[in-house]
């Protein structure tokens, strides 16, 4: 009788190398396409992040490859040192930061890998805490917390994000309508102040040999407002602006980046630095001439770019990052995202989870009860 040769069942395999790492691109590129077709989940996207803002961290990728050895999920992971109410942890976090917009584990069956990550880190004891920052809501990074949860560990959460988004339809005429009649009136008062300043026109770059020189001119204008105050703008770190910088020409090469320019007599007054991918609209960072708030430029030119984006068939804006007054004038719509903490099952990480989901918020609640 002949024997039956048995196939190897689905295995974890940590990449820590930056070789390893790099040829992984392809077939990471392909499940994300296969899956959560988002642009911050792709391998490209993860590389220029780890390049700018964590070139030394220490790499902990967690790959899952199923019985015919193809890749059916990843976790990119970095571990490293933190400290929560003074008390150093060892901690495994997502490769992101607040630039990242939004992180996930990428997965064909997220059950599966959840179950088989999870396992994984339970016979490692070299770490105390895992933090998956700004999983969307209905993100494969949830089975993840619900196995760890259903397993005994220690979890808790954190809602960061409820990021606007405009569902498109197929016409400016269909999308005007529901948008408030003063919010409309406001904007062609506005535009017409703005013309009788000067000549009003709308530039879009994709790429190109001017990109570095249109990418400065968004830099400073970006720069010239409350986040250069702030000292948040793109230019006023080393490595936001080479992360920014790098990602534009990137995507520019994979015809995926969107750079909307609106100018008064050719000088910018309102900036969009935005990713186009999979029939989406991803805006990553506004800029707008502060001097000349009474004309709203940059509400004008997210008008423009509005239509622009229906003309080009999009089914969706997404204006990422926080909740904002001026992006509920353009919707009532958001997604939310939560930082999930897991927690090891060690003395250290048990207390670490009493310390922060239930000692600090009573904590909390009698010092404000106290300053009433």
């Amino acid at each position: 009788m002949e024997a039956r040769q048995l196939s190897p069942a689905p295995s974890v395999i940590e990449v820590s190398d930056r070789t390893a790492f790099m040829a992984l691109e392809p077939e990471w590129n392909a499940l994300v396409e296969s899956t959560a077709n988002e642009p911050f989940y792709r391998h490209e996207f993860i590389r220029v992040w780890v390049d700018n803002f964590a070139p030394e961290s220490r790499l902990r990728v967690l790959t899952l490859r199923d019985e015919a050895g193809r890749l059916s999920a990843v976790l990119p992971l970095m571990a490293g040192r933190a400290s929560m109410y003074g008390v150093p942890v060892r901690q495994l976090s997502a490769t992101a930061n607040t630039h990242s917009c939004r992180f996930d584990v990428v997965a064909r069956e997220p059950g599966a890998a959840a179950e088989a990550f999870l396992s994984h880190l339970r016979a490692d004891k070299s770490w105390d805490v895992l933090l998956l920052t700004d999983v969307p809501e209905g993100g494969a990074g949830w089975p993840l917390y619900e196995a760890a949860k259903a397993a005994g560990l220690s979890v808790g959460t954190w809602e960061s994000l409820q990021s606007p988004y405009i569902p498109l339809p197929g016409s400016w005429e269909a999308y005007q309508q529901t948008l408030q009649s003063k919010f409309k009136a406001n904007c062609r008062r506005r535009r017409r102040k703005l013309e009788e300043k000067g000549r009003v026109t709308v530039e879009r770059v994709e790429g190109g040999l001017e990109l570095e020189a249109k990418l400065e001119e968004g830099f400073a204008l970006e720069a010239s407002g409350w986040k250069g105050r702030r000292g948040t703008a793109m230019a006023q770190d080393t490595r936001t602006r080479g992360f920014y910088s790098e990602l534009a020409r990137t995507a520019g090469y994979a015809g995926r980046l969107a750079l909307y320019y609106m100018r008064l007599d050719g000088r910018a007054v309102a900036f969009q630095y935005a990713l186009e991918y999979g029939g989406r609209y991803f805006l990553l960072k506004p800029g707008y001439d502060e001097s000349l708030g009474d004309c709203s430029p940059g509400q004008l030119l997210m008008e423009d770019v509005l239509r622009d984006c229906m003309s080009r068939g999009l089914r969706e804006f997404d204006f990422l990052g926080p909740d904002m007054v001026w992006k509920r004038d353009w919707t009532d719509k958001v997604r939310r995202h939560t930082w999930l903490y897991v927690f090891n099952d060690t003395a250290l990480g048990r207390a670490m989870c009493a310390a922060k989901f239930r000692w600090a918020p009573v904590a909390r609640e009698v010092v404000a009860k106290w300053k009433r």
